[in-house]
């Protein structure tokens, strides 16, 4: 028997209604409430933070102080963002905008102090050790920064002694104490004996010219600056225009080993030839015959001059060219 065929049958289905797709819309989804979304902003700021990137935490801070202006947690945030980028006059406009600037009175003094402004954070830090006492850490780790930075060692070696004494050993504040304290000791050990020898070890040349050399300029208070004020505008403009001012020296210019004032000047003659100097054979006796009326290299006597240039053109007339040897 043949076999059996079999046919296949495939059901056709109808194309889908293209037009119920075009008029089809997705529901949209209902918007964050204002809870929701500050819970979501503060989870992407905690990552940024431990992931180092403070600039995007810094704009996810201002993102969360839209919704909620008043957030001490995103403002203290911002704040400490601000200081860590070095942002320091962002940081005082932040403090401004606060409703009670002394709240932030420490950060104003941090801020102030990193801007090398030290009258204005040492006023301050005054009224802040009132208040909270000389004991908190961060206010003597201040004071001793600013007492170093003003050149008072002795005050800012007394202050990290006292800090050294309470802090945690094998801390990152301890190395940073450590680091700080030695500094202030090199400072104090060069002003009460160091200089003396670096002075004995210069030569004598350089010794010499700082003996000799004016003392430098004080720092002028601000009642002796204006008292100069006022004296060169009394002085007529004619004086002004005949005293020109000094010239400021160019550090990028003077070669190195060279200190301004202190390094004496080079040689104004070493551009000159040895024997066109003005030091040229001083010490030195020349070689002649005894009766030392010897004419140095070049002399001629004028009678002789005549005689001596007729004598040249005649043989030079004379003798046209070289002989030639006969074969």
């Amino acid at each position: 028997m043949p076999p059996k065929s079999f046919t296949k049958t495939t059901t056709t289905h109808p194309p889908p209604n293209k037009s119920k797709w075009k008029d089809h819309k997705a529901t949209p989804k209902p918007p964050l409430s204002v809870e929701e979304r500050l819970k979501r902003l503060f989870t992407s700021l905690c990552a940024q933070i431990d992931g180092g990137h403070f600039g995007n935490a810094v704009k996810t801070c201002d993102k969360i102080l839209r919704l909620e202006p008043k957030d001490v947690d995103a403002r203290q945030t911002k704040l400490f963002l601000l200081l860590q980028t070095e942002q320091y006059n962002a940081a005082l406009s932040f403090i401004d905008s606060d409703d009670d600037t002394n709240h932030h009175a420490y950060e104003r003094a941090y801020s102030l102090y990193r801007l090398q402004r030290e009258s204005e954070a040492k006023e301050i830090l005054e009224v802040i050790k009132e208040e909270k006492g000389e004991d908190d850490r961060g206010i003597v780790h201040l004071e001793a920064q600013l007492n170093y930075r003003e050149g008072s060692y002795q005050e800012a070696f007394e202050l990290y002694n006292q800090l050294l004494d309470t802090a945690e050993p094998n801390s990152e504040e301890h190395s940073d104490i450590l680091t700080n304290l030695q500094a202030s000791q090199k400072h104090l050990d060069f002003i009460e004996r160091g200089f003396l020898h670096a002075l004995d070890a210069l030569p004598t040349s350089i010794t010499s010219t700082l003996e000799s050399a004016p003392p430098p300029l004080q720092p002028h208070t601000a009642a002796v600056t204006l008292a100069s004020a006022s004296a060169i505008a009394n002085i007529p403009a004619e004086t002004q225009k005949a005293t020109p001012g000094q010239k400021k020296v160019r550090m990028s210019r003077v070669p190195p080993g060279v200190i301004p004032g202190v390094t004496p000047p080079p040689d104004p003659e070493r551009w000159l030839k040895k024997s066109e100097r003005s030091t040229y054979g001083q010490g030195k006796r020349r070689k002649g015959p005894s009766g030392g009326g010897g004419a140095t290299q070049g002399s001629a006597n004028l009678d002789s001059v005549p005689a001596q240039t007729s004598a040249a053109s005649h043989s030079s007339k004379s003798g046209g060219g070289k002989s030639k040897k006969k074969k």
